[in-house]
């Protein structure tokens, strides 16, 4: 099952470089490599339910869940009880091309129950990314202080400093 760190990377991989919007996945190979490492197939069929994915729960972050989109992708998976010499495990079955996909809308699920309203996208309009609140006060606002934080307080700042009386 994919953890939260997959889920991020997910997310995340349509960042605003330069000033300009990117998608990581675009580059098949990429897409390949990120799949068979979180341990899914690398063929087309599977990364452009991967693509697929990625889109409805940014879509999904962002506001409204597109129940429609969610149930096409969900579409056929079931779990079955496997009974082990000292444990039940529940695997997943469904069409195999769709699996890593379905692990990833899984994923968000298990998130926002886990952690709700903590997964949300960066405070800065210009960015593209996502992040997961750990905070214990629930008050992250960007994907990196470092980044989009300083970046913004900073032009706070400025217009701040610009609309001051006597400057």
């Amino acid at each position: 099952m994919l953890d939260e760190q997959a889920l991020l990377e997910a997310l995340n991989s349509t960042p605003v470089v330069d000033g300009r919007p990117q998608d990581l996945w675009a580059d098949d190979a990429v897409l390949r490599r990120w799949a068979r490492k979180h341990g899914g197939p690398g063929d087309a069929p599977a990364i452009d339910w991967l693509r697929t994915a990625r889109d409805v729960l940014q879509t999904a972050t962002h506001g409204p869940v597109p129940e429609t989109d969610l149930r096409r992708i969900l579409s056929g998976v079931y779990r079955l009880p496997e009974i082990g010499a000292s444990d039940l495990r529940w695997p997943l079955h469904g069409p195999p091309e769709r699996m890593l996909a379905v692990e990833l809308v899984l994923a968000w699920y298990d998130v926002q129950e886990r952690r709700p309203g903590r997964l949300r996208p960066c405070c800065n309009d210009e960015c593209r990314l996502f992040l997961l609140d750990r905070s214990r006060a629930n008050t992250a606002r960007w994907c990196s202080m470092k980044t989009c934080g300083n970046r913004l307080k900073v032009r706070r700042h400025q217009e701040r400093a610009r609309q001051a009386p006597g400057t």
